[in-house]
């Protein structure tokens, strides 16, 4: 399954016209050997191999000849011990015809005109490698040291391409859409199945074959657990309790690597306790205060600065925060309760661009990453421009470990009430996280709303158990 031809045509002619001059290459991933060379880990192309050529195949080799503005698609042919295995497959120049590429070759001649290119002193652009297999091979390419790589790797490169993928277009938002709305029954599915008795490991890998089902494989590990607290927590081993809270971050890809990235925080059993409600409460409205506001033009510094101000109002109201608003949120007593950041970029990986270096991905001229707790962590902080798709994921947390250090260290003692919050050392976590796109005037969630507010994840998770009758699910 791919885009157009056109849609790969076109993506390669605007980086040419970025970068100027150079050679561009793009190797496809390897096949990685999962315990024993025979049996590999599924595949998984690299998102930008696949954003410039389309191609879920390994071992290829993508090349953009700035210089003499061609494109160019090595690899071997298939022979016949390849289709007693696997069948016939299409040829190398066939593939390439799908990415509207002429110019075809085999992979020796792919490192020919690398080593020629290196001889002469054309620039060789290329993004820095995160898989050792293509390490060694860059390494081997280029006669570059694999330490060097990294150091070595293109900062033209890298901009053009933040600069040319972090604007989605129509088909990509689509794509995107399709995955949250597989995100949808995977996480009603979820709620449905959080009740007292059942291991974290039945919800979690019932959620990730519904991924597999409807779409492919999820777009990270799962992560749901009763300790909520852990942010990222991929331990399944617990078996749910009335009274605990489940929190769910969990989302899938498509067949053309687009992600989702959806959290929902329920209560076991189906029924919030009144000071499960209170808490809830305030991230939802946090949430919804960024989600109001979202549109271009405003950095998205700011957006995390008014969750964490609506976060500290709703916990002032409970009483686990006191004093000045403004003043605790300025001072960061707000990052007890909100370590982490508003969200990230989303796109063919559900940390759209990170490879390539957060400071790149979520910085702009307009702001520099801050040194503090907490607001160092943000992922994303710059300027919003149309088609950016984005996560919103307020959350509120109770860790022993954060609570004990910053009290014994006297923290925030003007804006923190240590005497209550020590009440809520086994509440757990709570993460309401929801998929946007920034549009021309504002923004949009994403695909079919997915429950979120108390009266409609508790209403969900007492209905009839129908989820089994979905469409397409066995």
């Amino acid at each position: 399954m791919m885009f157009p031809s056109d849609v790969y045509t076109d993506r390669r002619m605007r980086l040419k016209k970025e970068l100027g001059s150079g050679l561009v290459l793009f190797p496809a991933n390897f096949e990685v050997s999962l315990n024993y060379p025979a049996n590999t880990y599924s595949y998984r192309q690299d998102s930008h191999f696949s954003y410039f050529f389309g191609l879920n195949h390994p071992d290829y080799i993508g090349i953009v000849d700035v210089d003499a503005d061609k494109d160019y698609l090595f690899g071997d042919d298939i022979d016949i011990e390849d289709i007693i295995w696997m069948g016939d497959l299409p040829t190398v120049a066939e593939q390439a015809g799908q990415a509207g590429v002429r110019e075809t070759g085999t992979l020796s001649s792919a490192l020919a005109m690398l080593k020629a290119a290196v001889k002469k002193g054309q620039k060789i652009h290329f993004l820095p490698p995160y898989r050792s297999e293509v390490k060694l091979a860059l390494s081997d390419w280029l006669d570059i040291p694999v330490r060097e790589l990294k150091e070595r790797s293109s900062p033209e490169l890298i901009r053009a391409v933040v600069k040319l993928k972090e604007i989605k277009d129509a088909l990509e938002v689509a794509e995107i859409e399709k995955a949250v709305d597989v995100a949808y029954l995977m996480h009603t599915t979820g709620m449905k199945l959080c009740f007292p008795g059942i291991v974290e490991q039945e919800v979690a890998g019932t959620m990730e074959g519904i991924a597999l089902a409807l779409a492919g494989p999820v777009s990270f590990p799962v992560i749901l657990s009763m300790d909520g607290q852990t942010l990222h927590n991929h331990h399944h081993g617990n078996t749910l309790k009335e009274g605990r809270l489940v929190v769910m971050d969990a989302g899938c890809e498509t067949q053309l690597l687009y992600a989702s990235d959806i959290t929902r925080t329920v209560p076991v059993g189906g029924k919030f306790s009144q000071r499960q409600k209170e808490v809830y409460q305030a991230v939802l409205d946090a949430n919804m205060a960024v989600i109001r506001e979202l549109k271009p033009g405003i950095r998205y510094f700011d957006m995390h600065m008014l969750a964490a101000r609506t976060l500290v109002t709703g916990l002032k109201a409970i009483g686990l925060m006191k004093g000045d608003v403004d003043e605790a949120v300025a001072a960061g007593a707000h990052t007890l309760f909100f370590p982490h950041g508003l969200g990230h970029m989303l796109g063919m990986d559900v940390h759209d661009l990170e490879g390539l270096g957060e400071n790149n991905v979520g910085y702009d001229e307009t702001i520099s990453r801050a040194t503090a707790f907490g607001t160092a962590y943000l992922r994303l902080a710059k300027t919003l421009k149309p088609g950016f798709v984005l996560t919103i994921e307020p959350g509120c947390y109770f860790i022993p470990a954060l609570i004990d250090k910053f009290r014994a260290e006297k923290k925030f003692t003007d804006f923190i009430n240590y005497d209550l919050v020590e009440t809520y050392k086994d509440f757990g976590g709570i993460r309401i996280e929801d998929d946007a796109l920034i549009t021309a005037n504002g923004s949009r969630i994403l695909g079919k709303p997915i429950p979120k507010t108390i009266a409609d994840v508790e209403r969900t998770m007492t209905a009839p158990r129908e989820w089994v009758k979905v469409p397409g699910l066995i």
